[in-house]
């Protein structure tokens, strides 16, 4: 082992302790999938029904929530901030910073198409760690920062007549909890939303009590267990984040609008009772074994859709860093492997999908070196600053250009998402048909609806937001994608054993899983990680598909 690796590993272990999360539910694993794997061995529709009884946790909490006097605040706050001329600003990080700007576009969305609203269209934003890059491609390192935050909330220009929601799964983002306290230097509004005790967080983390122990900020806490997938926030943290957040968004909505909120917790409930039927659990496992063939014949795949897309874009991006796969590419990028699956919408250009997906325009980073410097970022950064400008995210082809890059053989599969709900149905289905002298097989996954190759049926009504119908989407195909994964054997029990190590984060998780699976003491699976790592750096050749490092020590300790 090089002195460097073993520095690296010391340094993590001695000086890193803030990252050394094993102790957070949300990074434990569910007693309730601990047998994931062998569940979609037994069967696909085993494996589904396995995932979903953990969403069930998401619902006993959502009641509790919403019968709060925190979740009053929220709504209470969020009307009177738009009311006089303010902004509700939502900030989140990975999944969460997804999630913050599909809260924010679908805010936008439902403004230009309710002429009552047009007043308040511009009252509603949204800080993506990493700017709207980040939604199709991970800026995973950035979340180590709380100055990159507090840099985003001075970009927005942030005041005492906005209000700021923080959300973190884990409640310890450090660039998330930044934009908190740059919001609170400026005597914005703050509420704060996580998904682990509050009580545990402000024992064990030094900036999570900062944070929670301030009188300033109405605290959230959603705590629901741990995840379906260890460790995984996108599942159901993140489930919880959408439908609390998104539920205080629409009431906000549908006040300015005179009219009185539904009961979100009967609504999220019926959808699980729907999502949970046997037709629902087939249609799911039906599809989860149509991608895992299209994989396991080395095709690609690619989703096609129009009104929920961003949808799509947050759980195909998450898919790299928690399963190693090959992240989106850009059009002039013939060298990095392609991605196995990528998102496109067959109505419009790159730019038409921004401009109908956002109604806004990009809001990407174009910080320099200088500033770069100025907020203390890692020599790497300074060298070498990531190329995250609006510029870089339209090489991103996913509009109706190039369908060529996803063609790579014989086994290549598009397939078409609709749901009941949305507006364009039509027009792709006309779009779709006329692919079929470029996609050898096209496949149609229907939600909400009883006609396609794959049908998921639930009920969805319409509403300003249309809350329900994004629960869906993200249910659907949070379950689909790790049961892929399972089957495809990138999952060890209930464990991510395929995980990126791109953040300090994401490098705790990845030591303890080598603890865990490989019966070894933290420090020393600590060391071995670093090696492995170094090693790795040495033999990857430029274009090669990347290995999982975990995978990687666990072979060597198994010669």
């Amino acid at each position: 082992m090089s002195s460097n690796a073993m520095i690296a590993a010391q340094n993590f272990i001695n000086n890193e302790k803030q990252f050394h999360l094993g102790f957070l539910p949300t990074e434990q694993s569910s007693p309730l999938t601990r047998n994931l794997d062998k569940e979609f061995a037994r069967g696909a529709v085993y494996g589904v029904a396995n995932l979903q009884s953990v969403d069930r946790n998401v619902l006993t909490m959502a009641e509790k929530i919403f019968a709060s006097g925190e979740f009053a605040r929220l709504v209470d706050t969020g009307e009177q901030v738009i009311r006089s001329g303010g902004r509700i600003v939502f900030s989140g990080c990975g999944a969460t910073g997804r999630l913050s700007i599909l809260l924010e576009c679908m805010y936008r969305d439902c403004c230009v198409n309710t002429p009552e609203l047009a007043a308040y269209s511009n009252s509603v934003f949204s800080i993506m760690t990493g700017g709207d890059y980040a939604l199709v491609r991970s800026v995973e390192f950035f979340e180590d920062y709380q100055s990159f935050g507090r840099q985003q909330v001075k970009d927005l220009n942030l005041n005492e007549r906005d209000m700021l929601v923080a959300i973190t799964e884990g409640g310890e983002t450090s660039s998330v909890l930044g934009t908190l306290f740059e919001a609170l230097d400026r005597n914005c509004k703050c509420f704060l939303l996580f998904n682990n005790p509050a009580d545990l967080l402000a024992e064990r983390l030094e900036r999570s009590r900062k944070a929670i122990c301030d009188k300033r900020v109405c605290v959230l806490d959603l705590y629901c267990g741990p995840m379906a997938l260890a460790g995984s926030t996108r599942m159901q943290a993140t489930t919880s984040e959408q439908l609390i957040a998104g539920a205080a968004l629409e009431s906000i909505v549908l006040r300015l609008l005179n009219q009185t909120p539904p009961d979100y917790s009967k609504l999220f409930a019926r959808l699980l009772d729907d999502l949970e039927s046997p037709a629902a659990q087939q249609g799911i496992a039906s599809y989860i074994e149509f991608e895992t063939g299209c994989y396991k014949r080395k095709g690609l795949l690619t989703y096609l859709a129009d009104d929920y897309l961003l949808d799509i874009f947050t759980d195909t991006t998450e898919r790299s860093p928690t399963f190693m796969l090959p992240p989106f590419r850009k059009c002039d990028d013939a060298v990095s492997p392609r991605p196995w699956a990528f998102v496109k919408n067959p109505l419009r250009t790159t730019d038409g999908v921004w401009r109908h997906g956002m109604n806004r325009d990009l809001r990407c980073l174009e910080w320099d070196t200088k500033l770069y410097l100025a907020m203390g970022a890692p020599e790497k950064v300074l060298t070498n600053p990531p190329m995250i400008q609006a510029c870089e995210l339209k090489k991103f082809q996913v509009g109706n250009e190039n369908y060529n890059d996803r063609i790579s053989g014989n086994s290549d599969a598009a397939v078409l998402v609709t749901l009941s709900t949305g507006r364009t149905k039509d027009k792709l289905f006309e779009t779709f048909k006329a692919l079929e002298n470029i996609f050898a097989d096209r496949r149609h996954l229907c939600i909400g609806g009883t006609e396609g190759d794959f049908t998921v049926p639930c009920q969805l009504e319409h509403s300003p937001l249309e809350l329900m119908s994004h629960m869906a989407v993200k249910l659907v195909l949070n379950t689909a994608s790790t049961g892929i994964m399972a089957m495809l054997g990138r999952v060890t029990g209930n464990w991510m054993s395929y995980v990126d190590v791109s953040n300090k984060k994401l490098i705790d998780r990845a030591i303890r899983l080598i603890s865990e699976i490989g019966d070894l003491e933290y420090d020393k699976a600590c060391i071995m990680l670093f090696e492995a790592i170094e090693e790795l750096a040495a033999i990857t050749q430029v274009g090669d598909e990347r290995t999982s490092t975990v995978q990687y020590v666990l072979s060597k300790l198994k010669k």
